[in-house]
């Protein structure tokens, strides 16, 4: 505690040096902070999102998440099959067809051209027990021309609960044309992995039908929920329909860690190991100097009495107090930079607006103090042999002599 104190007193008397350290420290320690939360933080905001559905096990033909190149087809038998794999709870179904929808001109978010204003959308046909958005106002669609919106897409087309939404689908290839078709807006809802600006409807499989002027019986993905054990779940339903691909959240999560959120975690990787490296060069320099230019003082405390321990744990303390103070300074000001930094990513093409760049978690915390508490340390060596090495009588005379 003395040893502390003493350390606090050598900062105060330096205030230009000291506040130096700890805004350097500060920098450093927010960028480190951000790039700890952005190791993990897509898998674990992913995670989230998947819990957050309700839903344990998605079944595609090709395996994609959120986009197949292959629908699958007789959906209502495969749902009915499902459905009696006993240890299945609910099943739901969703179709994705890209449409435009026609808007008031000036509005926000539309496509120009020689003719009305367009928006482009996204429309979601589901079949089952349950529906994967959460409806914000209004009510859930319960006719077969009836839909909910996105706030994305109330505000890019103008609509409100109440409104008529004219929307001509793209069901075969981008460039076919289809005759409009006039569904009746009943609310406005969130929907999981909607992309950043991406406007989206949602109704019943037979607003898709009414859309597409045809009934295909097709889906792009499967939802089931595991009453029990999510991995025999899994096999069961893969036993009753071995021609689709079965894949738990956990083993989608892995395969996005595998493949898709490598990059990042690369990066993380790269600009930890920059930061704390700057982070040691500055603290080293600072302590050193500040060592150097105390060494007169330290020899006559020597001289008095101090013990080569007691000095030593001086510069220690005067090291940990600088990380400490830029430390706390860095978790505001990562948090705000980490702020910005996801506004910023998330604008990707291909990101889903709830998904996160940056997640805190107590893990990371603790290994944020962790490093700092490393690097204060090893910062800390060279001046500590300094100090520890320092001729007492040989340095009092050069002071006296200076």
């Amino acid at each position: 505690m003395r040893a502390l104190l003493f350390a606090w007193r050598g900062l105060v008397r330096q205030p230009a040096r000291a506040a130096l350290g700890v805004l350097g420290v500060a920098a450093v320690g927010a960028l480190l902070f951000d790039m700890l939360m952005l190791s993990d933080g897509l898998i674990v905001s992913m995670r989230d999102m998947l819990e957050r559905t309700g839903f344990d096990i998605r079944v595609t033909a090709s395996g994609d998440l959120r986009r197949v190149g292959e629908r699958m087809h007789d959906t209502s038998a495969m749902l009915a099959a499902i459905r009696r794999v006993p240890q299945v709870g609910t099943v739901l179904a969703i179709r994705f067809v890209d449409a435009e929808a026609d808007a008031p001109a000036g509005s926000p978010d539309t496509a120009e051209s020689t003719g009305p204003a367009t928006v482009a959308l996204t429309i979601q046909g589901t079949q089952g027990e349950t529906r994967p958005w959460t409806v914000l106002s209004g009510r859930d669609p319960a006719g077969d021309r009836e839909v909910v919106v996105s706030r994305a897409l109330a505000t890019a087309a103008r609509v409100t609960a109440g409104s008529e939404l004219i929307v001509r689908a793209r069901c075969a290839s981008r460039d076919q044309a289809l005759p409009p078709a006039r569904l009746q807006v009943v609310g406005v809802a969130e929907f999981p992995f909607e992309l950043v600006g991406d406007p989206t409807a949602g109704g019943a499989m037979e607003v898709v039908d009414a859309a597409c002027a045809s009934r295909t019986d097709e889906s792009d993905i499967i939802l089931a929920s595991a009453r029990g054990e999510v991995d025999a779940t899994a096999a069961a339903i893969h036993a009753a329909q071995p021609g689709v691909n079965v894949a738990t959240n956990e083993q989608v999560l892995g395969r996005l860690q595998r493949n898709g959120f490598t990059y990042f975690r690369q990066i993380s990787s790269v600009l930890t190991a920059v930061t704390l490296g700057f982070a040691l060069l500055l603290i080293t320099v600072l302590l050193t100097v500040s060592v150097n230019q105390r060494l007169g003082e330290i020899a006559a405390l020597r001289a008095l009495g101090f013990s080569r321990a007691r000095v030593v744990a001086d510069v220690l303390c005067e090291s940990m107090l600088i990380v400490g103070l830029g430390g706390l300074l860095s978790l505001p000001l990562g948090a705000a930079l980490a702020r910005g930094l996801d506004g910023i990513l998330k604008t990707m093409p291909g990101i889903p607006g709830e998904m996160y760049f940056f997640v805190l978690e107590p893990v990371t915390l603790g290994l944020h103090v962790t490093l700092l508490t490393l690097t204060a340390i090893a910062a800390a060596l060279y001046p500590m042999q300094i100090v520890a090495r320092l001729p007492i009588a040989a340095t009092l005379r050069n002071e006296v002599l200076s």
